[in-house]
């Protein structure tokens, strides 16, 4: 006897939408749990082998022969190598109270943890990187593009009229987004460049531009019209939505150096998007000029004439690779095979 088509409870489809977050809230849990566990528990290894080290002065070699005991006695385990039981020591040695700066370190998976230790020297720059890894939830290799790139050096060094242009708190957010300048080396072009050759660019390596932006930012879409009035049409080059400022974001490229009608322009800009695609919850749409080259004082004096809230920074195309933060440390790429990323976050 064949049965007729399943007829589902009405409140079917709330139901198992709840079950699914429930399940997914749950296994969210279990991973930071253990996280925490094996930070946890690396860092009471690294309290062992330091206190031993310095009680009993035994050098590496008997690191070497810890391990291989190790992993004899837990041979399922990962992250029992040579180089990571010194990552472990170094751990807590420089991390006494299983703290990087004010930041707990067992809210990190192992491998941002190892990034912070090796990649950056000074304890407060550190702990600037692991506030703005876990407020803007970024990736083992974010983290390290943001490190190579010297994010702490740029972030809210950009030119802006936002104090005397934006309330409380978008002004200070929005200063801190911009920065100055942005390495756009990514791009693969020369510094002869054009603007619409920089602008398509950017669009068609839209995710690194995004990172270089700051992250929480919609792309709005290229070359944007923006109406004049009369029938005429004015082109802005990009336009985004930044999620955390909860306001469009209108940048202009110019292949030159700053020059004050570049101002002038895009204060025409935000006036037309404020007019024409700003919602009533929206706050102000704020600009960014990027410029090849500017002159500090001139860019003072043409924002401080604009009605519209506006930043200026420079962009480079070709720059040399930065200086390591420290020289001296190891590299996160000397870890061995077994703790390769495809295995980060297992004990």
């Amino acid at each position: 006897m064949s049965q007729g088509p399943l007829v589902l409870p009405p409140d079917y489809g709330d139901w198992l939408a709840s079950l699914k977050q429930r399940i997914q809230s749950a296994r969210s849990r279990a991973v930071l749990a253990a996280h925490s566990e094996q930070i946890r528990l690396y860092h009471s290894i690294g309290c062992d082998i330091l206190e031993r080290q310095r009680q009993q002065g035994w050098g590496a070699k008997v690191i070497n022969r810890l391990s291989t005991d190790l992993r004899e006695a837990f041979p399922e385990m990962k992250g029992l190598s040579v180089s990571n039981l010194k990552y472990m020591r170094r751990f807590a040695e420089e991390c006494p109270n299983l703290q990087i700066g004010q930041q707990l370190a067992d809210q990190f998976p192992w491998f941002h943890v190892v990034t912070l230790l090796t990649k950056v020297a000074d304890p407060t720059v550190r702990e600037w990187y692991a506030v703005q890894a876990l407020d803007e939830g970024w990736s083992r290799s974010t983290l390290e593009k943001q490190i190579k790139n010297h994010l702490h050096d740029r972030q809210g060094a950009a030119l802006t009229n936002f104090e005397q242009r934006l309330t409380q708190p978008q002004a200070d957010l929005a200063v801190q987004v911009l920065k100055d300048p942005y390495h756009f080396d990514f791009l693969g072009l020369g510094d002869e460049a054009q603007e619409r050759d920089i602008e398509g660019a950017l669009v068609r390596h839209i995710t690194h531009f995004l990172l270089e932006l700051g992250g929480r930012v919609c792309v709005c879409g290229p070359s944007g019209a923006a109406g004049g009035g009369g029938g005429d049409e004015f082109f802005i080059d990009l336009l985004f939505y930044h999620t955390r400022l909860k306001c469009y974001v209108v940048v202009e490229l110019k292949a030159t150096a700053f020059k004050p009608e570049h101002a002038g322009q895009l204060n025409f800009y935000l006036s037309a998007v404020d007019a024409q695609m700003k919602a009533e919850d929206d706050l102000p749409t704020i600009g960014l000029l990027l410029c090849k080259t500017k002159n500090q004082l001139v860019a003072e004096y043409a924002l401080s004439g604009m009605e519209k809230p506006m930043g200026v920074a420079e962009y480079e195309l070709v720059r040399a690779l930065p200086e390591p933060l420290d020289r001296s440390l190891p590299s996160i790429e000397e870890i061995e095979a077994e703790l390769s990323r495809e295995l980060e976050g297992e004990i």
